[in-house]
């Protein structure tokens, strides 16, 4: 096929479709013939892009692999009837034994620290400790005594020998006023049935919350339900603790006091 050609021929653009002297029509990289007020060039982002050197790409590399990473500082507070040979050996090291049994016949023994500051303490709980050594280039010992103390609490109500009404039973005593010796715990187990909706707890303010007071929590926890297996309020008494009172969150004139030598 032969195509018209010459300087008095003429094409029709492949993009606007009007007529251009055909000498002065161009052909786009696409191919098109346009006139030359309608030529392109080719946009430079349409080349293939060049990958040139990366200085800090590491051949082969292997993707890094998520591990937990635990990590232990010192030892642990233990806590058995029976503690041997408890150490700790480094350039910091601290050792803390406690136990919260009352009337526990736990002997801890060979209790020591060894290191370039090594200290090791002894948080027993009215029994013996034997074995205790610290050495190092500052090594001290400390060995403390914290009394630990359950009282068993029930509840009578209706007309008894103190009058009408309900009443805490400490001990087998009825509301007596307590001893609560600071830096000392003391439980009030309160798993008898007879507890139930009496939540025994404490104020600085006597008969507590029906006196216009409010509930004393410093050293305070409660656990369980009263009137149900384990339930029981528990205080360590902080230094400094002032008189106490304690009370039913439900009733009035229930309570005692609790001093705080």
């Amino acid at each position: 096929m032969a195509y018209a050609s010459g300087k008095n021929a003429f094409g029709i653009s492949d993009r606007s479709g009007f007529r251009f002297r055909l000498r002065d029509m161009k052909r786009e990289w696409t191919g098109a013939l346009v006139g030359p007020d309608e030529f392109e060039p080719k946009h430079p982002q349409l080349e293939p892009i060049r990958v040139g050197p990366d200085p800090q790409a590491l051949r082969n590399p292997r993707p890094d692999k998520a591990e937990a990473l635990q990590v232990y500082v010192g030892v642990p507070t233990v806590e058995a009837p029976t503690l041997e040979r408890v150490r700790a050996i480094g350039v910091v090291g601290e050792v803390s034994v406690m136990g919260t049994t009352s009337g526990a016949n736990a002997t801890p023994t060979g209790v020591s620290a060894t290191g370039g500051v090594g200290t090791a303490s002894v948080n027993a709980v009215s029994f013996p400790v034997t074995g205790v050594s610290g050495t190092g280039t500052i090594g001290s010992v400390t060995v403390t005594t914290t009394g630990y103390t359950t009282y068993t609490v029930t509840v009578a109500s209706g007309t008894n020998s103190y009058g009408t009404g309900n009443k805490y039973y400490i001990g087998g005593s009825v509301s007596p006023t307590l001893t609560l010796n600071e830096g000392d715990i003391y439980r009030f187990d309160q798993s008898d049935s007879s507890n139930s909706s009496h939540p025994l707890r404490f104020s600085t303010t006597a008969n507590g919350s029906h006196g216009g007071g409010s509930e004393y929590t410093t050293g305070v926890t409660t656990y369980g339900t009263p009137g149900s297996a384990g339930a029981y309020t528990q205080i360590t008494v902080a230094s400094g603790a002032p008189t106490l009172y304690y009370y039913c969150t439900n009733h009035s004139g229930m309570g005692g006091q609790a001093n705080t030598p």
